[in-house]
């Protein structure tokens, strides 16, 4: 038996498919013969013919033949879309895309082949009926579809779970992140409490020199009350405190502002800097990420 290189179950649905092209192209052929017999039943009647009436027969006889032919060709036209239709459907379920090659069908050779495989199913057909090989309508799902699309969602899961744990993994890191932010940002606030404090201890030392200039005065004025002798003195004394008490200023001021440049200067300073600064930009990657 001719082989048309398809598996089983396909090449019985292609003899299913040939034997009803074969049962409609009998009824045509039948069709066709029963309009010459009514030619033959009807108009044959008499011995003798002329030739108008030979051509008047035979015109009306290709009128018939011709619309019986035509319309079976219409028929086995729509009956192969209808055939198309149902395959394009079962492979539009899978998201397939199949394309016919319409050169190929007049391709002498292959024809040849299917007359062949036609010519030999019927001869084995008549030696032994097969009720085995009447299949119903083309199924919309199959072994091999139902496995393709179990691999789809089986690759699909794996594809999620690893995105939910490289997601738990970025959400550890940025609360890591910020929980180093927060120490970092608490280091700081100490280290200007510090600052402050020792801010506070140079403004007490200013107020006590204050307060001693201020007694002294007192000193001077009561001095002043009881000795004239010593007011040139006690002036200049005066004048001498209060040129002191600028340059202790002076002092305080310049030592105050020195404090702070050797505290920017050490190294502590400078690293809790740079751990800010790094922090920061690993908080900004890893929010960029977080949005992405």
């Amino acid at each position: 038996q001719a082989e048309l290189g398809l598996n089983e179950h396909h090449q019985n649905e292609v003899i299913n498919y040939m034997r009803f092209a074969r049962f409609k192209r009998g009824l045509c052929l039948k069709t066709v013969d029963s309009c010459f017999q009514n030619l033959k039943d009807s108009r044959l009647v008499e011995e003798t013919f002329t030739v108008d009436e030979v051509t008047d027969m035979l015109d009306g006889l290709q009128t018939v033949v011709h619309s019986e032919v035509e319309s079976e060709l219409i028929n086995t036209t729509y009956t192969n879309v209808l055939v198309l239709r149902q395959i394009f459907s079962q492979a539009e379920k899978w998201y397939l895309k199949l394309q016919t090659d319409v050169s190929e069908l007049e391709n002498r050779e292959l024809l040849e082949q299917v007359a062949e495989f036609e010519k030999s199913e019927c001869i084995s057909s008549n030696k032994k009926p097969s009720t085995d090989l009447i299949k119903p309508k083309l199924a919309p799902l199959n072994e091999g579809g139902s496995e393709l699309l179990n691999k789809t969602v089986a690759s699909l899961q794996e594809e999620n779970e690893k995105l939910k744990t490289r997601l738990k993994t970025i959400e550890t890191q940025a609360t890591a992140a910020l929980d180093e932010k927060t120490k970092l940002e608490k280091l700081l606030k100490d280290l200007q409490m510090i600052q402050g404090d020792q801010k506070t201890n140079a403004n007490q030392d200013i107020t006590e020199l204050e307060n001693k200039v201020a007694a002294l005065k007192c000193q001077f004025e009561k001095t002043l009350s009881d000795s004239t002798e010593h007011q040139k003195f006690l002036e200049e004394d005066l004048v001498t405190t209060k040129h002191d008490l600028l340059k202790v200023r002076d002092q305080l001021s310049t030592a105050e502002k020195e404090l702070e440049k050797k505290f920017q200067q050490t190294a502590a300073y400078r690293n809790m800097k740079e751990i800010l600064t790094k922090k920061n930009e690993q908080i900004k990657d890893l929010r960029k990420k977080l949005s992405k």
